[in-house]
C-alpha cells in the first residue's frame, strides 16, 4: 500500500529499521549532516578529505541527505568499543611499542650498512 505523502521523507518507521534506537538515529544523522556541511564548505580548497554524499539527492540540506543516506544503507552505526582500563592501554602500548621495534630492526638488517 503506497503511503501518503508528507513532509518526512524517508519515513520515521523505515529509518528506524536502520538503528537500533532513535537516539541513535539522531547522532548519526547529525554528524554525517556535519560532514556533508564540511565536504560542501571545502569543495572549492580541493582537500577532498572528507566523503562526499553517497546518495543522488534532490534536497539540499545535509540532514535531509545523511537521512536518505541512513536509508539506503550507506552508512551505519558503529558501536564504540568498551573502554579500557589503564592496565590494558598500557600493555597495548607496549606491544605496539615492541611491533614498532621489530620493524626498525628489520628494516635496519635489510638496509645496506653505508
Amino acid at each position: 500500500m503506497p503511503h501518503k505523502a508528507t513532509l518526512m521523507d524517508p519515513r520515521m518507521e523505515q529509518l528506524l529499521e536502520r538503528v537500533d534506537s532513535k537516539f541513535t538515529l539522531v547522532t548519526l544523522a547529525a554528524m554525517r549532516a556535519r560532514e556533508i556541511n564540511d565536504y560542501y564548505n571545502q569543495l572549492g580548497e580541493g582537500l577532498g578529505k572528507i566523503v562526499p554524499p553517497q546518495v543522488t539527492s534532490v534536497s539540499r540540506k545535509p540532514l535531509s541527505i545523511a537521512l536518505e543516506e541512513i536509508e539506503a544503507d550507506k552508512i551505519e552505526a558503529v558501536p564504540l568499543p568498551p573502554e579500557l582500563t589503564a592496565e590494558e592501554v598500557a600493555a597495548a602500548e607496549a606491544e605496539i611499542a615492541a611491533a614498532l621495534l621489530a620493524v626498525q630492526e628489520a628494516a635496519d638488517a635489510e638496509s645496506p650498512e653505508a
